[in-house]
């Protein structure tokens, strides 16, 4: 399994229409992008993978990220060996712990001690009938406790929503061995007010989670920066402008110590897959 270069982050491509889902897959694999990531709520994220898996040939498919509020290490891990028996080496599982107002809006209070329920599905994995190797794992980490878990226990970081800075401490963090595989935010428009158009009610709803909001205090950013969604949060977090414009925050991630780039492409449709602007970005991303 090879993790480098530029992946997709897609939502479309986990809940989309199932033959277009196929159709982009392969398209994505022929323009050349090294990984397809899909995120999870819950539900048949199996099934989304494997589907994705069915419809092409060498490309890594990944969870970003997998909710272990949501799935039992026993089912986890008997999934993963089907998909891996089925299909080959090329799905990598990310592992996160969510966020308390998403976990919690069903059943109050489950989500507590994150850092020590990572570490019990992480045991659970090893333990299982079939165990998900640690170098097939990784886990959504973005503080220092978990940084530090994921460098003992999976092959590296999937931090999603940072800067390159905060790539530039996770390497720091796991050293020279384990993977770094942030996700960077895109819009590829000129227009600034067009670019904030679309992706300013976008961010607010990840800034109104905890982890997020924690995480982007640490970068440096004020408490004002995360309230008002200012300009200067959503230019570090969210790169826009044309193709160059994107190619040199993926430079900046690079730079910084990361192995792979996935990109999420926001457009004025969030329900609409992206295809014109994953065709741009395919060669200058090459």
């Amino acid at each position: 399994m090879d993790i480098s270069g530029v992946g997709i982050w897609s939502q479309q491509l986990r809940w989309g229409d199932q033959a277009e889902v196929a159709d982009a897959a392969a398209e994505l694999e022929e323009l050349g992008y090294r990984a397809l990531w899909i995120p999870d709520v819950g539900g048949p994220v199996f099934e989304a993978v494997e589907a994705l898996l069915a419809a092409t040939r060498s490309v890594t498919v990944a969870t970003g990220i997998l909710n272990l509020w949501m799935h039992s290490p026993a089912d986890t891990a008997a999934g993963y060996a089907t998909l891996t028996a089925a299909h080959g080496d090329r799905f990598l599982m990310g592992v996160g712990v969510s966020h308390a107002p998403l976990v919690d809006a069903s059943e109050p209070g489950r989500y507590r001690r994150p850092l020590a329920a990572m570490t019990a599905f992480l045991d659970g994995l090893d333990k299982a009938d079939q165990p998900v190797p640690p170098e097939r794992r990784v886990l959504a980490a973005l503080g220092p406790r978990m940084l530090q878990l994921a460098g003992s226990r999976a092959r590296g970081v999937h931090p999603y929503l940072v800067t390159p800075e905060h790539t530039r401490q996770a390497r720091e963090s796991l050293g020279a061995g384990p993977l770094v595989l942030p996700e960077q935010t895109v819009i590829l428009t000129t227009d600034a007010d067009e670019a904030h158009a679309i992706g300013r009610d976008w961010l607010r709803g990840y800034l109104g989670l905890p982890n997020y909001a924690n995480n982007i205090r640490r970068l440096g950013f004020t408490d004002d920066d995360v309230a008002d969604a200012s300009d200067r949060l959503f230019d570090a977090l969210i790169a826009w402008g044309d193709e160059d414009a994107i190619r040199r925050r993926v430079d900046e991630h690079r730079a910084a110590g990361a192995d792979h780039v996935c990109l999420q492409v926001l457009t004025a449709d969030p329900k609409a897959f992206p295809r014109e602007q994953w065709r741009r970005l395919a060669p200058a991303l090459r």
